[in-house]
């Protein structure tokens, strides 16, 4: 069965599976400016607190790369500066997209004397090494919980807890996807918050099914 990634940079773009369409339709939206991932952190086109965090790092490094060839070093400054605060603006509870771009300004401020191409380049890494970082973490969680977990056991999850609210892998149910690589028969309840079934949604999509056997969704009504 297909796995799919919640984001990736294809071509000088950062492209964003629609969860808004899930489980019935996988679309990918493509972001080419900080006020379009700003949209789309705002329309929950992309939700999960890690998904966000990266979200915003790669919209930092798309407004430099736009800007890059537009003028000079003050007009970059300013106009990135610009990008982050509409970026900031977007979610004004979401923890992991302030650290995200706070990581983000200190890596432009340690180039900010480099022609703004460079600056666009040394933004770009950071945001790769963001999620990177992201999956590496969110594995490593996977493998110190899964060794909590008996064989049989039942989990009961709760909101965004799969690879689609991360870079990669998952946080809780990451640890299960571990249980399971394992070997272990892992029983997962996974219930939903609203307004878009998130957790629910988490386990019925193609993303979370490849890795787990029969999972059950436990919709509020």
């Amino acid at each position: 069965m297909a796995s799919f990634d919640t984001l990736r940079w294809r071509d000088g773009r950062l492209e964003l599976i629609d969860q808004r369409l899930l489980p019935a339709e996988v679309r990918y939206v493509a972001c080419d400016s900080a006020q379009a991932v700003a949209e789309a952190i705002r329309n929950m086109t992309v939700r999960g607190a890690p998904a966000i965090g990266c979200t915003a790092a790669y919209g930092v490094a798309l407004e430099a790369q736009r800007l890059a060839t537009a003028g000079g070093r003050a007009p970059f400054a300013a106009s990135l500066e610009d990008g982050i605060r509409t970026l900031s603006e977007s979610r004004p509870t979401a923890v992991n997209l302030f650290w995200a771009l706070e990581r983000m300004r200190r890596k432009w401020n340690e180039s900010r004397s480099a022609p703004p191409a460079h600056v666009a380049a040394a933004l770009l890494d950071e945001a790769n090494a963001i999620r990177d970082e992201d999956v590496r973490l969110n594995r490593r969680m996977g493998e110190y919980g899964a060794a909590l977990l008996d064989d049989g056991m039942r989990v009961l999850t709760h909101c965004n807890a799969g690879a689609l609210a991360t870079a990669g892998h998952g946080t809780a149910l990451g640890v299960i996807r571990s249980a399971i690589s394992a070997g272990k028969n892992i029983h997962v309840l996974a219930d939903e918050t609203r307004p878009f079934l998130q957790g629910a949604l988490e386990i019925t999509t193609a993303a979370d099914k490849a890795h787990l056997n029969k999972p059950e969704s436990y919709l509020n009504t």
